[in-house]
């Protein structure tokens, strides 16, 4: 079975932007002083644990997941044997 790369890519893009803004707002609601999450700051330009810093997280985080899903459903297709015929 090969994967849709393209389908693959943006299902991971929107995931993990969308689990990006969902925990700094949880966390936010929750008065949570967000030590291990304002840590994306560090590879999440422009990131920061605060209200605004969520939607550049999402924004982050869809560019990550998109990149990342595209190399491993292109990985995953040139790894895996098909079957002849």
């Amino acid at each position: 079975m090969k994967l849709n790369v393209k389908a693959f890519a943006l299902t991971c893009g929107i995931l993990w932007g969308v689990m990006v803004i969902l925990c700094t707002y949880l966390l936010l609601m929750m008065d949570s002083p967000g030590r291990q999450i304002s840590k994306l700051g560090i590879f999440y330009f422009g990131y920061s644990y605060s209200w605004l810093g969520g939607i550049v997280g999402l924004l982050w985080g869809f560019v990550d997941g998109v990149v990342s899903g595209a190399v491993f459903a292109w990985l995953y297709n040139k790894l895996t044997k098909q079957p002849a015929g």
